[in-house]
């Protein structure tokens, strides 16, 4: 399970980190809401759930929250880097056809991270069945 947590808190904090490097050079897209304000708050989402595998790993709850923040992430990447969805509502457009070296590592990261998230969610039940079952000697 170590490896898993290491895996998912690192691309977590890898996407958190890129987010807030970022925002202010989204600040003028907007709509009702500015491209900057969504990636900051994409970066304090995916900060709080690095902190969350960290700590309170036992439940699949926060794995599951690990997955939907990084699938969530690269999702959104990826549809406006391939998609011109234009503005919905609030939300401005975020269309941006180019690969750049903070994009593709926020990318790669939050791939690694949803993937480890999933492993994590499918395997903590049997880890804390494992030990539940192991008595108090931990054997």
């Amino acid at each position: 399970m170590w490896l898993l947590r290491l895996l998912t808190a690192a691309g977590l904090v890898v996407d958190a980190y890129v987010h807030a490097e970022l925002a202010g050079a989204y600040d003028g897209v907007q709509a009702g809401v500015s491209e900057g304000t969504l990636f900051r708050v994409e970066a304090a989402v995916a900060a709080l759930a690095a902190l969350l595998v960290l700590v309170a790993w036992r439940s699949r709850w926060v794995w599951a929250f690990a997955f939907v923040v990084a699938a969530s992430a690269l999702g959104t990447l990826l549809l406006y880097r391939y998609v011109d969805v234009g503005t919905l509502g609030p939300l401005p457009n975020m269309h941006e056809p180019v690969w750049y070296p903070k994009k593709t590592v926020s990318a790669v990261a939050e791939g690694v991270a949803a993937l480890a998230a999933a492993v994590g969610f499918a395997t903590v039940g049997r880890y804390r069945l494992a030990s539940s079952n192991a008595g108090p000697s931990g054997r």
